[in-house]
């Protein structure tokens, strides 16, 4: 494999499998489900490619040539407008499948425990590192957006969307592990560290998680949403 297809790969190898199984018949294919998922990927897409055009423009993270086939949409790579693609694809499909097989909802009962103490972590830690723009951003937005969602909305899949979490955190891991250095020669993606708290989970600047979070959590919210609207008894997926 060339170098500078590698994030190309990254991004290919994350969507193939999650691609493949939305058609097959092992459950409710979602493939069926894209009309909900579609526009719960296009507008956290929309916000999110805003904001990684302003950081990178601003050198708060940037772009390894040698990974990337060359072509730009602005500041941004090819490969990294299809992350935005690929990831919530492979997020989504992840959450509805773990659904579908953990009918028992494991965490509901410490749904609020897990919202209220990542909103303070997450707004105090972002207060006190105002000057760092990467940490500042993230986890004052994570905790707006989770604060709203769980006493505004408060809709039923919170819990599962914790649960699902935690399983997407491990390829996250590898996906992320890989873009910022781990395995390779040199970082795909890098990371002015004066913009963030300089704490790495591996090579993983730790706001690389948050980052991550808020993403998924809005295209699961959006994609709940829709999903509610058009079944309203069906407020749980099947």
């Amino acid at each position: 494999m060339e170098s500078r297809y590698l994030y190309a790969w990254v991004d290919f190898l994350t969507i193939l499998f999650p691609l493949v199984f939305s058609f097959l018949p092992l459950h409710d294919p979602f493939c069926k489900k894209w009309k909900a998922f579609l526009p719960a990927l296009v507008f956290p897409a929309i916000l999110f490619l805003c904001w990684d055009t302003w950081f990178t423009s601003m050198g708060v993270w940037g772009f390894n040539p040698r990974y990337l086939v060359g072509s730009y949409f602005y500041y941004l790579p090819v490969e990294e407008v299809l992350w935005f693609i690929c990831i919530p694809y492979s997020c989504v499909f992840t959450y509805v499948s773990l659904n579908f097989y953990i009918k028992k909802d494991l965490l509901d009962k410490y749904q609020k425990i897990i919202s209220s103490t990542l909103c303070i972590a997450l707004a105090a830690i972002g207060l006190l590192h105002f000057h760092r723009i990467y940490t500042f951003i993230t986890f004052i937005s994570l905790a707006s957006f989770l604060g709203w969602v769980q006493w505004i909305w408060k809709p039923a899949f919170l819990s599962k969307f914790y649960l699902a979490f935690l399983f997407i955190l491990i390829p996250f891991f590898i996906v992320n592990g890989i873009l910022t250095g781990t395995g390779i020669e040199e970082a795909i993606v890098w990371y002015n560290n004066n913009e963030n708290l300089g704490i790495r989970i591996g090579t993983i600047p730790i706001e690389d998680t948050f980052y991550g979070m808020l993403l998924i959590l809005m295209n699961i919210s959006i994609f709940e949403f829709l999903q509610n609207k058009k079944d309203p008894e069906g407020s749980k997926l099947k």
